[in-house]
């Protein structure tokens, strides 16, 4: 059982590209759009608008009277200067060009970590994202359904009937260190849209992970790495541990995005295993070189 059409197959495009400058995106009507964008920005909101633009637009994504989930890391009670949660701006941007492109209505939530009303609050997205117009609300076990996820490990297993239902999902996950993982990026992200028990899924994790990956397959990813945490990850909490690098990746493909967020930390796809069993599953491409890639600094 998949979420409402059983989820659309996503084609990766795999034509090399070179650095592309921002005059030349778009240059022409027939030019295709990027397959990952890169975009640095100090405003969050600016940079995400661009990156989503920078692969076709938000239209490309969401049709008029979906039904869409935002899906952000709030899993932790903290701050966004602590980079334990996605970056406010970034999923109320998302929230607004949902609308914008015809969204019937955006809702956003996560299975949190920590105790809801505080991570929803102090992370800034609950104000953002309410402000957006989304409707915002914590998940609850009434709202969980078993179905069978079809996975390598994962078979039955409860998952939120919001994501089941909704016609289109945009993961947006933030780029942070992770004591399990190694890393987190948007794969791993997933995990706020189901519930069960945690443990559990940290056994075998990198094959529960893409399992996850396998299932949802997200319309639209969305990386925020505005600020990065880069160590005593997942939930983090001085400052000294983050990185200001103002930057927000965009893709159809979560197995690219992932592959693009390790070099955040110094890696590549192949040091991650997670990446490279969804690579091997054919979920999505891992050679960023094998990309039509948008990157864009933007004042």
């Amino acid at each position: 059982m998949d979420r409402r059409t059983f989820l659309k197959t996503v084609s990766i495009g795999v034509a090399a590209a070179p650095f592309v400058r921002p005059s030349d995106l778009f240059s022409a009507a027939s030019e295709a759009p990027a397959d990952l964008s890169i975009i640095t920005a100090s405003d969050p909101a600016l940079a995400t608008r661009r990156a989503v633009e920078a692969i076709g637009g938000m239209s490309s994504f969401v049709s008029k009277g979906d039904v869409v989930v935002v899906k952000p890391n709030i899993g932790w009670d903290r701050t966004p200067e602590q980079a334990a949660d996605t970056n406010p701006a970034v999923v109320a941007a998302l929230v607004e060009l949902a609308y914008a492109a015809g969204a019937k209505q955006v809702k956003v939530f996560d299975n949190t970590c920590n105790a809801a009303r505080r991570c929803y609050k102090n992370s800034g997205i609950e104000d953002a994202a309410r402000a957006a117009g989304a409707d915002v609300f914590f998940v609850e076990n009434r709202r969980l359904k078993k179905v069978n996820l079809g996975g390598e490990i994962l078979k039955e297993w409860p998952v939120y009937t919001d994501a089941l239902e909704a016609d289109k999902i945009i993961n947006v996950p933030i780029a942070k260190q992770h004591s399990l993982a190694r890393i987190t990026l948007s794969m791993k992200n997933l995990m706020g849209l189901i519930g069960g028990s945690r443990n559990l899924l940290h056994q075998k994790l990198d094959t529960n992970i893409v399992d996850l990956a396998a299932f949802f397959k997200p319309s639209l990813t969305v990386l925020d790495a505005v600020r990065v945490l880069t160590a005593n990850g997942p939930q983090g909490g001085n400052l000294n541990d983050v990185k200001i690098a103002n930057t927000v990746a965009a893709s159809r493909d979560q197995v690219a995005i992932d592959a693009f967020g390790a070099t955040l930390f110094e890696k590549t796809a192949e040091d991650l295993p997670h990446v490279r069993e969804a690579f091997a599953r054919g979920i999505g491409e891992k050679d960023l070189g094998k990309l039509k890639l948008a990157r864009e600094t933007l004042s």
